[in-house]
C-alpha cells in the first residue's frame, strides 16, 4: 500500500498540539511532509524554551504515522526554525512571565588557539589525533566519523579509527568487521582491519548485545586502554568517534590526550545547534582547537525529481560556524544511500568512492587536514624561541 501525504497529515491531526490546544497540523506545526520508500521524513516547529517538555509530542507524532499501514519508518524533529509548505499557523505558547532586556549580542568568537598540550601523553606512531563530536545523539555522528576516516584515507594518508563510544559501539557495524582482536604478547591488542582503516572498538570486545553498566571511573579506564595499548602503528591521523554529549568520556579524551582538534557534527535545526554550541564550549575550556563544523541531514534530493527539500531547515550549521568564527566544513545531504551502506557495513566513500557524496566526505577530509596543518603552523609560531648570538 502506497503512503500519502495527505494520509499522513489526517493522522498528525490526531496528535495534541502544546497543552492540547489544537492538533499540530492545525496550529501549523508540521513542516513539509517528504515520503520516499514507504519511508516519512517530517519537523514539528516548537518554541525553543520548551523543546525539551515537548518531546513527547514529538514521539506522540512519530507513533502515529508509524501507525501508518504501509509506513516502514517515520523521522520526525523538533524544530524552532519555521519552514515554507503553507502550514505556518504561530504555535500558541503558554503564557510566560516578562523578559529582562536582553543582553548585547555576543562578539563572534576566534578560532580557539592551539592546544599546546602540556602535561599530555601522545600515541606511539600516531602524529594526530581528531575527535568527531556531537552535543546530542541521532544527528550522525558516527557515520561521519567513519566517512572522514575513509576520506583522509582516499587522500592518501595512513588512518585509523578509535570508536570511543563505550555504551553504544557502531563501528564493527558500520565497518562490517567480525570477531575478537588478537593480542602481541597477550597485553597490547592488534586493531581490527576493514577498508584500509586500523579500527579499535569496545564492539569487538563484548557481544553486541551486552548491555554496558559501567561507571565514570571504568569508562575512562576502558578508553585509556582501547587507545594506548593497542599497536597501531604507524599513522598519520586517528579519528575518534566520540559519545554524544560532554560527559565523562569526554573529558577523559580532551584532558588527557593531545588531540590535534575536535571536529562538530549538527543538524540544520537550531535545537541540534544548543547542544552542538556545548561540545564546542567543552572544547574551547579545555583548549582543543575547534577544526570545524559539519552539516549532516541538510537537505534532500527525491530521487525521482530532483527537488530539493529542506527537511530540517538549511544552513543553521553554517550561520553558527559564522557567528563563531569557526570553519564550515561542509554540507551532507539527507540521502538514503548513506545510510543504507553505512547500515550494510559498506560506507558510501568506500562502496561508492566515484559518486557525489564520496566526494562530499573527501572535500570536508582535506579541509580538516588543512585545519590540523594551520593549527600546528600556529602552535609551532606561538613558542618562543631562544637565539645565541
Amino acid at each position: 500500500m502506497s503512503v500519502t501525504k495527505e494520509s499522513v497529515i489526517e493522522r498528525l491531526k490526531t496528535v495534541n498540539g502544546p497543552d492540547f490546544t489544537g492538533n499540530i497540523v492545525d496550529l501549523g506545526m508540521v513542516s513539509e511532509i517528504f515520503i520516499a520508500d514507504s519511508k516519512v521524513f517530517f519537523s514539528i516547529t516548537v518554541p525553543a524554551a520548551r523543546a525539551q517538555e515537548l518531546e513527547p509530542l514529538r514521539a506522540a507524532a512519530e507513533r502515529a504515522v508509524k501507525a501508518i499501514p504501509g509506513v516502514v519508518s517515520a523521522v520526525v524533529a523538533l524544530t524552532a526554525e519555521k519552514k515554507g509548505g503553507g502550514m505556518e499557523a504561530p504555535v500558541q505558547p503558554r503564557p510566560a512571565a516578562p523578559r529582562p532586556a536582553a543582553p548585547p549580542p555576543e562578539r563572534p568568537a576566534p578560532q580557539a588557539p592551539a592546544s599546546h598540550s602540556h602535561g599530555k601523553r601522545g600515541v606511539p606512531g600516531v602524529d594526530a589525533i581528531i575527535a568527531v563530536a556531537s552535543g546530542k545523539g541521532g544527528v550522525g555522528k558516527s557515520t561521519t566519523a567513519v566517512n572522514l576516516a575513509l576520506g583522509l584515507a582516499a587522500n592518501g594518508l595512513k588512518v585509523g579509527v578509535l570508536d570511543a563510544d563505550i555504551y553504544g559501539p557502531s563501528m564493527p557495524r558500520l565497518l562490517n568487521i567480525h570477531g575478537r582482536p588478537q593480542t602481541v604478547d597477550g597485553k597490547i591488542l592488534k586493531p581490527m582491519q576493514n577498508y584500509g582503516l586500523k579500527v579499535m572498538s569496545m564492539g569487538f570486545l563484548v557481544d553486541e548485545e551486552t548491555p554496558m553498566i559501567w561507571r565514570g571511573p571504568m569508562v575512562m579506564s576502558a578508553l585509556t586502554q582501547m587507545l594506548r595499548e593497542v599497536e597501531w602503528g604507524s599513522l598519520d591521523v586517528l579519528v575518534v568517534d566520540m559519545p554524544p554529549g560532554t560527559g565523562d568520556a569526554q573529558l577523559t579524551m580532551a584532558q588527557q590526550v593531545p588531540l590535534a582538534g575536535a571536529v562538530i557534527v549538527s543538524t540544520p535545526q537550531d535545537l541540534a545547534l544548543i547542544d552542538a554550541r556545548k561540545g564546542l564550549n567543552m572544547f574551547k575550556k579545555v583548549d582543543v582547537p575547534l577544526l570545524g563544523i559539519v552539516e549532516n541531514m541538510s537537505y534532500f534530493l527525491a530521487p525521482d525529481t530532483g527537488k530539493r527539500y529542506d527537511i530540517f531547515g538549511h544552513g543553521g550549521a553554517r550561520r553558527e560556524a559564522e557567528r563563531l568564527g569557526v570553519t564550515f566544513l561542509g554540507e551532507v545531504p539527507l540521502e538514503m544511500g548513506i545510510r543504507e551502506s553505512s547500515d550494510a557495513g559498506a560506507p558510501v566513500v568506500a562502496s561508492k568512492p566515484d559518486g557525489a557524496e564520496a566526494k562530499i566526505y573527501r572535500d570536508i577530509a582535506s579541509k580538516v587536514w588543512d585545519r590540523v596543518q594551520q593549527e600546528r603552523g600556529a602552535a609551532e609560531a606561538a613558542v618562543p624561541s631562544i637565539v645565541f648570538e
